[in-house]
Formats: structure tokens, C-alpha cells, sequence
């Protein structure tokens, strides 16, 4: 880079910072700034032309008052004109400013283009190099278009120098990455290729960064690279730490050079080439036997170096996955790492080898550190570590140490950070189930587990107990009695009263000759829990009587003296009410047979996959690395005789027909009265009560509004589209070209929205979009206020909103046409009027072009119109908010996410918050008042869905755990989605 001379000091640009930062104020500092742009735009108009230098002190400026937060909306020609000067400061201050403040869509990009492609084909590299950085720094498709064709052939030229060569590489990866469809090597593939043997380190280093996103891309046209990669590779770790003096980094020599080359190669298969491939594991051989090597420096840089290039050749080993010498060695340097002192070698290691467990060559080496990783497990402080720690047991667990490992994980369940429980309780019962010696001993660890992480355990996993227990005579007895004594705890999870009732509803005969667990004793101690339970758990426990009426008569008498007293049969939920009608009618009408066929054993359940396994994989994260492998060996030796899951469809048609709408379906006693005609409850099956269903919500009664949003048109029967367009004047057509995509700040743009209803929506150099919103029950009415921030007007203004996919059957938007011709500084209105239909998770598009000075300018955002808007806050009692809390028992009802907080854990901001989300803040609700509350309805045509909410903050580690739960699982999941972005 030139040097720069004594006289480009720009002594006035130094001043002006000085006196910033000299300000005492936020509004001096406002003062100076106005008086400096104002002083700069009377240079740039007035009669005297300005020099090079003086435009190049007053660009320096507005760049500098750009970086301070401040809008910038002159000036750009006076940069453009900095392109064309030969003194590199003044056209490196000009590409700065281009690079920083100017619009892919400026009407100057044409000037701009006109000026890098002077500069690259003046051959003057520190010209050609700032071109360069300009088009990467710019990256947009406008530059993609002008120059993609041109690089490649500045990257092969043979006079090209080498800093040009670096620079060309890096732009035409990045633009690349932004538009793949627009840079077509062809041609050029193989000279580019080549430049791996290039004799400057650098554009190596470059180049290969760019060879290997095209090799991800399209790997037959680069797979000439292996050969030349292994090449170089070999070259540089043969060579000393003396060879490569200049790209030497603390004696190790090329290390991020060696980084990209071993990434490189992991694109591609094992190299057929004989020769190829037996140079490549000599390479791999040395860099472990160089790892192993006493340091030659204490300095952590060079350990890092040295450990970046091991972990990269070691993924390179795990990808072939074909050279067991190679596998285990690399198992074993791995394994020296698991208690080194560093933290973050420890989590590499163990996320390593948890990858090598898959594989048969290393899997026994693997197995040996059995013991260390155990230990870590237990002790390790980090809980990103403990967790790798867990993921490698699971994945080398096998029938020789699965009872260890299971009980070691029991163990650690314990005291596990509830990030994790849910995903560890998984993996026990996969582990459990898949390398069960004893079929007794698989009911153990489910109970176990059950017991302590009952909270975690989802309905999946006491499902498959249960399954497995029905398809296998030989431990249903075993079953029975295990889980009679676990209910006899004094706290027993509702998990356990689950399986406890279904299995003694099923197969407590087996047990009953022991008095200590007569039948009279199994229903009181089942029906001791019942009080204690929710509301689907009742339902079942409900079915389990009547069951038992049919295993026990002697007990017909106390069962319907239960059915028939005030809380059963006069119960608020319409569910436990009916079942408790239907059954006290069954039991006393039906003949002995009649109950006998009704009331008989479930059949066994078909083969299917473990639903357990299934949702395991829908976990993120190394820990379901072998997954595949146990699906893959999932009929191997002493896997359980149990079929995957029944369905809920399944298991429905198994009983005599459906049940009645769930109660959770009506969270906040908002229909009075139960439909009339439901279809009676199941009398059938148990399985019925397991794998039961929220039935449809009701339709809510029709809105009636005192005058709010009265002239809200209804859609037409005809109408197939919610698209409607801000019309003009006939003359004045709208433009013809089709809406952009959404901005890519879009989403970004509406989560801003979600807690409020007024502000700024968008904003750039020519338009401003001003929103201001209500919302009463189902409608809402917006306004959006388009200002046009320039002195030209805007001609053939058109707005159109629209609803994409399912949006236009849940949202009906209706729009007011605009004005065709926004004045320079003028400001013009448009109403929106909204109905929600039902529930949605996407937001309307609005598409907004109009005409600046002959161009098109086109653009679509997100309205901000999101399910909250929609809430009624409802107020209730904390013994009320607690009772509907448990009701909303159902996992797919609730929705929760632990996050980090991405803003101030101010008291009164997060209240705000909670409360511009429309729901009603309960205080002393909670026993714990740092958390916070909220409960309210959301208003649909079609229904209104109840919904809870729990926030708790921990101030210490700054995270948020964020619990919703919703009579509608959608609306759970979209709340969840929206929230989590707003503390």
C-alpha cells in the first residue's frame, strides 16, 4: 500500500472529531454535526470547484458522521468523483464511502461500475486491489452481473500479480455465496484449479477457500483438486518450520493453509489413485506423529496451531471412515485430550469421538475410556461438556456395558441442568430398551426413570413401557407388582399414576392372590392418587375402574359408589363427567359376558419404530450421531419384543368410537354449555385415554361491536384471493414489473411489533413508513403513513398487500387505495381494515413501487399483524390460573425455550412487555415473585383459544425459561417463536 504523505493528514477532519468528542451533550453534539453537514453542503454547491483533497476531507466526514448513527443523504456524487482520481487516498476514501452508503438500487451504480472497471483494467495493482474490495464489500447482484465474468479471468492471468490474484479470489468467492446462478466458471475451472500449485503461499491460501465452496457445489468439475491438494499438503508437512519462514506461525508451518487443505479433502470420497491415497495417509500418519511431539514453544498459540491441524485431520480420518490403523490411533490421541487441562479440548474431543464410536473400526478403542468419560460426566463444571460427555456414552453404549452406562446416566439425571433432561431421559429409555438383557430389568430403569425425571419424561416413553408390557406375557406380572410398590410411594409422579393405572387396569389379576395387593387395595391405592392428578390422568384412572370391575366384581359395589358420588358424575369437566355417567350405566346394565368382550385385554400392538427413537432424531446436536446406526441395528440380538407406537388413529379405531372434545380444548370457561350430540366416550380400551386428542374447539359466538371497524367489508363468496390494490388514476398506470421478495431485515423489522402497535416500520434515504394500529377481539384496523423524505415526487405509487399460501384463509385484509403521486416531502395515508379468521403463523405481505426520477423502486415488507394482536387479557385468581395451568396438561400444548437475555432484565420493561402483547399481567400469582405471569383468549371467527403464559428470569445467569401453554398446540408454538425474540 503507498504511503501517506505529511499533506493527506486532513487536519479539518481531525478537528471536527476533536470536537465531538469534546461535546458534553448528546445535543451539542447534534448542534455540531448540523452545523458541519450544513457547512459541507454549501461546499459542495457553491460556484468554486472543489480539489481532490477538499473533496476527499469533506467525503471523510459525512463518513464519519454516517458512522456515528446519523443519516447521510448527499454526497454520493462527490465520492463517485473520487473514483476517477489517480492519488490512491483520495480513490481509497472513495471506494470507502461507496462500499459503507451506497444502495445496491442508487441510480449512481452505474457510474460506479463504469469507474472499477476502468480501474481493474488500468493494471495497476493498488488500483485493481481497491476495485476488488469494493465489489466484495458491496456483494450485491448488480456487481454480480457487471463483473462475474471478469474476475475469473484476472484471478488466471499470467501477469496478474499476486496480491491482485488474493484479492480476485476472495471477491468472486464472495460473490459466489450471494449468487451462485450468476458465477459460471466453465472455462476457467481447471486454470483456477491449478492456482493450488501456485508458488505464492497466499494465493494459495485464497484460492483455496474459493475451491472448496465450489466443491460443495458441483464436486465432479472440481475433483481434479485431490490430487493437487494432497500435493501441497504433503509439501507442507514434510517441510520444517525453517522452509515456509513467512508463513510460519510459531513453528508450525502453514497451519491455516494445512486447515483449508484437510477441509478441502473431506468433500470428496477416499482418492482412488493408488499413489494418491497412500501419500495422503502418510501425511495424516506425520501430523499425528507430530502431535505427539514435545512442544517447541510454551506459548498457547502454538498449541492451538498445532491442535487446529490434528482435530482437521482427524475429521478427515472419521470421513473416509476405511483406515482402521489410522481410526484407532486417532481414537487414542483423542482419548489423551479428555483430561487436559484446556476445556475446550476436553469438548472437541469427546464431540470426536463420539463420531468414531459409529464407526466398527473404532468403536472398541473407543470403549476404553469408558471410565474417563464417566468421570467427566460427574465432575466436569461446563455443561456443554457434560453434555458431550452424555452423547458419547450413548453412543458407545453396546450390550456389554449398557447396564453400567444406564445407571450412570440414572445417576446424573439427578442433578442434570434442565436444558438437557428431556433429551438425557430419551436416550435412557432408547439405551434401555435396545440392550435390555432381562425384560425385568427394563421395566426397572423406565420406573426409575419415571421417578426421578418425571417432570422430563414425555409421553412418548411411558407409552412405549406400556406397549412392550402388553406384547410380552412373560413380564406382565413382574410390571404389575413393580409398579403397585412404586405407587405406593407417599410423591408419586403423575407419569407413575399413569402407568401404574393402566397396567394394574390390564394385568392387576396377576397380582391379586398376594392380600397384600387384593383388588380392593390396588383401586384404594390407585384411587388415593386420583385428587392429585390432572384432568386426562383422571379420565384414565376412570377407565382403569371400570376395567377393574371386570378383572374383580367383588369390587363392583365400591367402584360405583366412586362413579356415582357428586364429583364424578356432576363434575365440571364434560369429559370426566360423561365417562363417569357411561360407565356407571355400563357396569350396572351389562351382563358379565357383555362386559367381559367390551372390557377385554388390549391386543398386542403392531411392529412399528419406537416413537422414542423418532423423536430423539429431531434433536439437534452430536448426540444424535448414532441414532442412525441403532435404527440401522435395531432387530439385533436382545432388543424388546415390543411393537413401535399405535397412533392415535390406531388406537381411536381400536375403541368403540371417539371421546368427547378434550377439556383443555376450553382452557378458560369460555363456552358455557358442552356440545350437544357429542358422540359418548370409549368404553373399549384404555388406549382410548392414553392416546386421546383435543377434540375441535367450538366456534366462538359472532363478535358484535359497538361501532369498531363497522365498515370492514365481508369477502365475497367469489372472491379467491385476499390480494387487494391501492388503485390511482387511470392515467397514471402502475408498474408492471412483479413484487420483490420480502427484504431480508423483514422478519427483523416485525419482531419490533410485537409487543406495540405505533412506531417507525421501515425506513431508508427515500421513503419512510410510519405505523399506527388497534385491534378489539377478532378486527383490527391499521394505518400506514407513507412520507416521501426527498424534494422529488414519487409518480405511480401502488401498495398491494397480500396473503401467501394458507395466510389467505386465516387473515382477511382489506385496504383503502392511495394517492398515485406522493409531493417531495409530503406525507399520505392508508387504512387497513383486519379479521382474523383463525389462527396463523405468517405474516401479510405489502408490496409498495412507485417512480423516483424514472426508476422503479420496489419493495416488500412484513405487516406486522401477529396472533397476539388478537388477545383479550383475562384476570384470574392465582388458585384459578393454577387449576386451568394443570388442565393444559397435554404435551403439545405447551411450548417452551431457554434463552439468553438479548436485552436489559429491567423490571418495568419486561412488565411493558407483557403487557403490549395484550394478555392481563397477573400479580401475586406465582409463588415465586420474580416470575411473571399472564393469562388471556385469543380472538378468532372461527374460535378462541385460551392461553397461560409463565416467564422466569434468572438474573444471575441472564437466561429466560419461557412456558406457554394453549388450548391450541399452533398457537403454543407461534407465541413461543414470537416471545422468545422479545426479552
Amino acid at each position: 500500500m503507498p504511503a501517506v504523505s505529511k499533506g493527506d493528514g486532513m487536519r479539518g477532519l481531525a478537528v471536527f472529531i476533536s470536537d465531538i468528542r469534546n461535546c458534553k451533550s448528546k445535543e451539542a453534539e447534534i448542534k455540531r454535526i448540523n452545523k458541519e453537514l450544513a457547512n459541507i453542503r454549501s461546499k459542495f454547491k457553491g460556484d468554486k470547484a472543489l480539489d481532490g483533497y477538499s473533496k476527499k476531507k469533506y467525503v471523510c466526514k459525512l463518513l464519519f458522521i454516517f458512522l456515528l448513527g446519523h443519516d447521510i443523504d448527499f454526497g454520493h456524487m462527490e465520492a463517485v468523483n473520487l473514483l476517477s482520481s489517480n492519488k490512491y487516498t483520495e480513490k481509497q476514501i472513495g471506494y470507502l464511502f461507496i462500499s459503507v452508503l451506497v444502495n445496491s438500487n442508487s441510480e449512481l451504480i452505474r457510474l460506479i461500475n463504469n469507474a472499477i472497471k476502468n480501474d481493474l483494467s488500468s493494471r495497476n495493482p493498488t488500483f485493481m486491489c481497491l476495485a476488488l474490495h469494493c465489489i466484495a464489500n458491496v456483494g450485491s447482484r448488480e456487481m454480480a452481473e457487471a463483473f462475474a465474468s471478469e474476475i475469473p479471468r484476472i484471478l488466471v492471468a499470467g501477469d496478474t500479480m499476486d496480491s491482485v490474484k488474493q484479492s480476485a479470489a476472495l471477491c468472486l468467492l464472495r460473490l459466489y455465496k450471494t449468487s451462485p446462478d450468476l458465477v459460471l466458471m466453465g472455462e476457467w475451472t481447471s486454470r483456477v484449479v491449478h492456482l493450488l500449485n501456485d508458488q505464492h503461499m497466499g494465493v494459495v491460501t485464497a484460492a483455496i477457500s474459493l475451491i472448496t465452496c465450489l466443491s460443495q457445489k458441483n464436486p465432479d468439475e472440481f475433483k481434479t483438486c485431490v490430487s493437487l491438494a494432497v500435493s501441497r499438503l504433503s509439501r507442507i508437512v514434510s517441510s520444517a518450520s525453517t522452509d515456509l519462514q513467512d508463513y510460519t506461525y510459531y513453528f508450525v508451518p502453514a497451519p491455516w493453509l494445512s486447515c483449508k487443505l484437510l477441509r478441502l479433502l473431506q468433500c470428496y470420497p477416499p482418492p482412488e489413485d493408488g499413489a494418491v491415497k497412500g501419500r495422503l495417509v502418510e501425511c495424516l500418519e506425520t501430523i499425528l506423529n507430530k502431535a505427539q511431539e514435545p512442544p517447541k514453544s510454551k506459548k498457547v498459540q502454538h498449541s492451538n496451531a498445532k491442535n487446529a491441524i490434528l482435530f482437521e485431520a482427524i475429521s478427515l480420518i472419521i470421513h473416509y471412515d476405511s483406515e482402521p490403523n489410522l481410526l484407532v490411533r486417532a481414537c487414542n490421541q483423542l482419548g489423551q485430550f479428555l483430561q487436559h487441562r484446556e476445556t475446550n479440548l476436553r469438548y472437541l474431543a469427546l464431540e470426536s469421538m463420539c463420531t468414531l464410536a459409529s464407526s466398527e473400526f473404532s468403536h472398541e478403542a473407543v470403549k476404553t475410556h469408558i471410565e474417563t468419560v464417566i468421570n467427566a460426566l460427574k465432575t466436569e463444571r461446563d455443561v456443554s461438556v457434560r453434555q458431550r460427555a452424555a452423547d458419547l456414552l450413548y453412543a458407545m453404549c453396546d450390550r456389554s456395558n449398557a447396564k453400567q452406562i444406564v445407571a450412570e446416566m440414572l445417576s446424573y439425571l439427578e442433578t442434570a441442568d434442565y436444558s438437557i433432561r428431556e433429551e438425557m431421559v430419551l436416550k435412557v429409555a432408547i439405551l434401555a430398551e435396545k440392550y435390555a438383557v432381562d425384560y425385568s430389568w427394563y421395566v426397572d430403569t423406565i420406573l426409575n426413570l419415571i421417578r426421578i425425571a418425571g417432570d422430563y419424561v414425555s409421553e412418548e416413553v411411558w407409552y412405549r413401557v406400556i406397549q412392550i408390557v402388553i406384547n410380552r406375557d412373560d413380564v406382565q406380572g413382574y410390571a404389575a407388582k413393580t409398579v403397585f410398590e412404586a405407587l405406593q410411594a407417599p410423591a408419586c409422579h403423575e407419569n407413575m399414576v399413569k402407568v401404574g393405572g393402566y397396567i394394574l387396569g390390564e394385568f392387576g389379576n396377576l397380582i391379586a392372590g398376594d392380600p397384600r395387593s387384593s383388588p380392593l387395595v390396588q383401586f384404594n391405592l390407585l384411587h388415593s392418587k386420583f385428587h392429585l392428578c390432572s384432568v386426562p390422568t383422571r379420565a384414565l384412572l376412570l377407565s382403569a375402574y371400570i376395567k377393574f370391575i371386570n378383572l374383580f366384581p367383588e369390587t363392583k359395589a365400591t367402584i360405583q359408589e366412586v362413579l356415582r358420588c357428586d364429583s364424578q358424575i356432576r363434575n365440571s369437566d364434560v369429559e370426566l363427567q360423561q365417562r363417569a355417567v357411561e360407565y356407571l350405566k355400563l357396569s350396572s346394565i351389562a351382563s358379565t359376558d357383555v362386559l367381559a368382550t367390551v372390557l377385554e385385554e388390549m391386543p398386542p400392538f403392531p411392529e412399528r419404530e419406537s416413537s422414542i427413537l423418532a423423536k430423539l432424531k429431531k434433536k439437534k446436536g452430536p448426540g444424535a450421531v448414532s441414532v442412525t446406526e441403532l435404527e440401522d441395528n435395531k432387530r439385533e440380538g436382545g432388543e424388546l419384543n415390543g411393537g413401535g407406537d399405535r397412533g392415535p388413529d390406531t388406537a381411536a379405531m381400536a375403541a368403540s368410537n371417539a371421546s368427547t372434545p378434550s377439556p383443555s380444548a376450553d382452557l378458560l370457561g369460555i363456552r358455557s354449555a358442552a356440545p350437544v350430540g357429542a358422540p359418548p366416550a370409549s368404553t373399549g380400551s384404555l388406549l382410548v385415554d392414553v392416546f386421546s386428542e383435543a377434540g375441535p374447539a367450538a366456534p366462538s359466538a359472532a363478535v358484535n361491536d359497538d361501532g369498531f371497524l363497522r365498515d370492514l367489508e365481508q369477502p365475497t363468496e367469489t372472491s379467491d384471493s385476499l390480494l387487494v390494490e391501492g388503485s390511482g388514476d387511470s392515467d397514471s398506470a402502475p408498474p408492471s414489473e412483479d413484487p420483490a421478495p420480502p427484504l431480508s431485515e423483514a422478519d427483523e423489522l416485525l419482531n419490533k411489533f410485537v409487543c406495540k402497535n405505533n412506531g417507525v416500520l421501515f425506513e431508508n434515504q427515500l421513503l419512510q413508513i410510519g405505523i399506527k394500529s388497534e385491534y378489539r377481539q377478532n378486527l383490527g384496523r391499521m394505518y400506514l403513513f407513507y412520507g416521501n423524505k426527498t424534494s422529488v415526487q414519487f409518480a405511480s405509487f401502488t401498495t398491494t398487500v397480500s396473503c401467501p399460501g394458507d395466510l389467505q384463509s386465516q387473515l382477511n385484509v382489506q385496504t383503502k387505495p392511495v394517492e398515485p403521486l406522493v409531493e417531495g416531502g409530503a406525507q399520505i395515508q392508508q387504512v387497513l381494515n383486519i379479521e382474523c379468521l383463525t389462527d396463523f403463523s405468517d405474516a401479510p405481505l405489502l408490496n409498495i413501487k412507485f417512480r423516483y426520477g424514472g426508476a422503479l423502486q420496489n419493495l416488500t415488507l412484513k405487516l406486522p399483524v401477529t396472533i397476539n394482536k388478537f388477545f383479550q387479557p383475562t384476570e384470574m385468581s392465582s388458585h384459578d390460573f393454577f387449576q386451568r395451568w394443570k388442565q393444559l396438561s397435554q404435551p403439545q400444548q405447551e411450548a417452551q425455550k431457554i434463552f439468553k437475555a438479548n436485552h436489559s432484565m429491567d423490571t418495568e420493561v419486561l412488565k411493558a412487555k407483557l403487557l403490549g402483547l395484550g394478555t392481563a399481567l397477573l400479580d401475586n400469582v406465582d409463588p415465586n415473585p420474580e416470575n411473571y405471569v399472564c393469562a388471556g383468549v385469543i380472538q378468532t371467527k372461527s374460535q378462541q383459544v385460551g392461553c397461560l403464559l409463565r416467564l422466569e428470569p434468572n438474573a444471575q445467569a441472564q437466561m429466560y425459561r419461557l412456558t406457554l401453554r394453549c388450548s391450541k398446540d399452533s398457537v403454543s408454538r407461534r407465541l413461543c417463536e414470537l416471545l422468545a425474540q422479545q426479552f
